[in-house]
This record gives structure tokens, sequence and C-alpha cells, in this order.
């Protein structure tokens, strides 16, 4: 019995075609319409009633974001699945805010692509293979659904004391060389310090380093006394 009624959304004919193939061959799943853009996406929901959703993240000419938002607030119950190459850490987020229950890799194995169809079906969530068990997955299951305390999140991060004085020196406006004459380093050193710190707490621009301390308990303080400069 085909109990999972899938749409798939994709603007790329052959890649559009291919899936639909290749989806229409399982027992369980009913691939009830293809189609390029989500244009009359309410209507056609309305016409097919699926269950799950396959959505490209980049539509062309489409915000697939407002395509998903448009669906969950209309359709709640749908699962929505997008895919893409390699998502953004911020595209993911901003997607499972959104509403999206799955993602898949655009080079994933057919038995990945299908597991991930059947899974997020049966309700489970599944975050791209590279993000599982990461940092980045708590910070997407907080924003979401207030399973874990921002504390507890923040408590798992592991600095090192240098580390936590370049944030603190980051957060002042200072540049590399800046915070190098500071803590008699090379800009190098720091250069690398920035990077670790920017893959720990899963960003990716300065500036997102100066907000991440002044909106944490963990930095507010030190901020203000800059008390870690006193070797």
């Amino acid at each position: 019995m085909k109990n999972i009624k899938l749409l798939l959304i994709e603007d790329n004919r052959l890649l559009r075609e291919g899936i639909a193939s290749m989806l229409k061959k399982q027992p369980d799943i009913n691939v009830v319409a293809t189609v390029s853009n989500g244009e009359t996406i309410l209507a056609l929901i309305e016409k097919v009633s699926p269950t799950v959703i396959l959505l490209d993240l980049g539509l062309r000419n489409q915000n697939s974001l407002q395509i998903v938002k448009l669906t969950k607030k209309n359709f709640p119950k749908i699962k929505l699945i997008v895919m893409d190459l390699v998502p953004l850490q911020t595209d993911v987020l901003e997607f499972v805010q959104a509403g999206v229950s799955g993602f898949i890799l655009k080079d994933a194995t057919i038995n990945d692509f299908l597991k991930t169809i059947r899974s997020v079906f049966n309700g489970e969530e599944v975050l791209p293979p590279h993000l599982t068990g990461s940092l980045f997955s708590q910070i997407v299951e907080y924003a979401v659904n207030g399973s874990k305390s921002k504390k507890l999140i923040e408590d798992s991060i592991r600095m090192t004391k240098r580390e936590r004085q370049v944030i603190v020196l980051v957060s002042d406006g200072l540049s590399n060389k800046e915070i190098a004459q500071k803590l008699h380093l090379s800009p190098f050193t720091v250069k690398s310090h920035v990077h670790n710190i920017l893959d720990k707490l899963a960003l990716h621009a300065r500036i997102q380093i100066a907000k991440y301390a002044h909106t944490s308990d963990n930095y507010k303080s030190e901020i203000d006394a800059a008390s870690l400069l006193d070797e």
C-alpha cells in the first residue's frame, strides 16, 4: 500500500523527472504530483492532498523558504523535506524554524534518499549528515523547541582561556592586528584563534562573534570588566 503521498517541487526538469521515476518504483510512495515551482502550491495541495512535500531549497524564480512558511501555515500536518547540495547552516536553521522536518543532499545515495523520506513521514527529524551530532544540531534543537536551555548549550562549548580573551577583544571591535598587539601574539595566531572560535560556535563572521558575546551570560561581565586581559 502506498501510504506516503508525495508532492515534488523541483525546477530542474531532468532532476525532477529522475527523482519522480525513482520514487514511483517504491511500494510505499505515491508521487501525487510533480511541479517546477510553488506558485499555486495551496491550490495544488488542496487537490492532491500530499502527506510529504519534497522541495528544492534553491528554486530559481521563487523563495523556497516562503513556500515552506505558506504551506505550514495553511497545512500544518504536512511534512516538508528540502533538497540541496550542501545547505548552509543559516539556511538549515531558517528552514527548520519555518517547519521543515528533513534535509536531503542531492549527492545522497538512493538508500539515504528513501530513508529520509520514510523517517520524516514517520515523525522523525533529519538534519544533513555533516551536521548531525554537532553543536549546531543542538542549537537547532534549542531554537525550534527549547528542549535544551541556552545556558546548557553555551556551557557545552569548550573555549580555551586564550580563545575567551580573543572573543572579548573581537566584541570590542579590535582587528586581528590590534588583538595580536594586546595579547603579544602574531596576527597569524590570532587569525587561527578566530577561525577556531567561528568553528566551535558554528558561525561565519566576526560580527557574529561580537553579537554572541554581547548576548551571552558567559561573556557579558567579562566584556564589561575586561578582566581576562589582566594576566
